[in-house]
């Protein structure tokens, strides 16, 4: 009976975090001083814990440093002006635990499920947040944490080179494309690759410089510069992967910092052999 008692509320715990997933940032100040999630001693066993696969932990991990907050949060000045949209942010507690007598938890805030905020600080990809459990508000909205993804591996695809770069379907939405859709799970990609594919392979969830047609007209011709990786193809279309690791040294209104998809034409593409 006392191993019983000792973790009941363990038990009951975790049965709220599942019950109320979504949660609200209360208190702004605490991304002043916030920790990289990597840099906790307890973040990496608390994630654990909660069931994730070594693949996602190494993600949240990644992925939650300031370096990858939109730039209106990311620095001071623009965090101050911006502090009464913080709260606006939809986020999800996907892990907690106490640290120094503090209780934290690891938010994970969605780029899907941020298309609402102000341009500035929207996610182009899900980034993930250390605060204190104080910091927080539930939010008893029903809503589960999305399944964490970065999108499909792209490391064993062939390479792809873009030859009419203006050719590119910037606003194409491959949900409603029933074909595209199933090229996709034929190529072995869970439906959260999917999303993650779906999401950024529209002109609004890409860069600065090419997010809208008056600015993309200044780069559109320098799209033949991006290391591009051939994901699948359907009809006369194909998907085209532009993975970060590979375009760092491209000009900043045109970089990613998260993969981005484009849809093109077959013909405005030569996907080469790879070697046996």
């Amino acid at each position: 009976m006392r191993h019983l008692l000792l973790l009941l509320p363990f038990v009951i715990s975790l049965q709220a975090v599942a019950q109320h997933d979504q949660v609200m940032i209360a208190d702004h100040t605490v991304l002043n001083n916030a920790m990289p999630v990597r840099k906790s001693h307890g973040a990496e066993a608390s994630l654990q814990a909660a069931g994730f696969t070594a693949e996602e932990q190494a993600l949240v991990l990644q992925y939650g440093d300031q370096e990858h907050w939109p730039e209106g949060i990311r620095l001071d000045p623009m965090r101050t002006k911006n502090a009464p949209y913080i709260q606006n942010y939809v986020c999800y507690r996907v892990a907690e635990y106490p640290e120094d007598s503090i209780k934290k938890v690891i938010l994970m805030v969605p780029a899907k499920d941020n298309i609402h905020m102000p341009e500035s600080m929207r996610p182009l990809a899900d980034f993930y947040l250390l605060v204190p459990e104080r910091a927080i508000s539930e939010v008893n909205t029903g809503r589960q944490r999305p399944t964490i993804s970065r999108g499909p591996n792209w490391k064993n695809l062939p390479k792809a080179k873009i030859l009419l770069p203006e050719e590119v379907y910037a606003t194409y939405d491959l949900a409603a494309d029933s074909l595209a859709m199933a090229a996709m799970r034929a190529r072995g990609m869970s439906q959260a690759e999917i999303d993650a594919v779906v999401f950024r392979s529209i002109d609004r969830n890409w860069p600065d410089g090419i997010d809208t047609f008056e600015e993309r007209q200044k780069f559109v011709a320098d799209f033949v510069k991006y290391k591009a990786y051939f994901a699948t193809r359907w009809d006369d279309k194909v998907l085209l992967i532009i993975p970060v690791e590979k375009n760092r040294k491209q000009p900043v209104l045109m970089r990613p910092y998260v993969d981005l998809y484009f849809v093109y034409n077959a013909n405005a593409v030569e996907i080469k052999r790879k070697r046996k």
